[in-house]
């Protein structure tokens, strides 16, 4: 797992998941995938932004950022697009538009540790 993402572990939830989303933008080189974005949709108001994966080697090129435009372009009549950054993570999607929510706290009940 290039990435350390938790969600890996669980590949056939993971293809699922994927089908199930609002929509999902890749990134690849070449062959290789290297880039991934989804969003969750109520289909009108409001997406979250599940997921961002880019991996370790292809970060820092502006990847992460053109798959986030993507989404924030698809859901540009929406009410709301939201995330749950890390915050490790913050700064990047302040970068891309994002706002620290006030007054609002993420809660989760989660078998996942990222």
């Amino acid at each position: 797992m290039s990435v350390e993402w938790s969600s890996g572990y669980y590949p056939e939830k993971l293809v699922i998941a994927m089908k199930n989303s609002g929509s999902v933008f890749t990134a690849w080189h070449g062959e290789k995938l290297v880039g991934l974005i989804n969003a969750m949709d109520d289909g009108v108001m409001t997406a979250y932004v599940h997921y961002l994966l880019i991996h370790p080697v292809y970060q820092d090129k502006n990847i992460g950022k053109e798959l986030v435009r993507l989404v924030t372009e698809k859901y540009v009549n929406y009410l709301r697009i939201v995330l749950i950054a890390y915050d490790k993570e913050i700064e990047f999607y302040q970068k891309c538009g994002f706002e620290i929510g006030k007054e609002k706290t993420p809660m989760f009940i989660t078998s996942l540790w990222t």
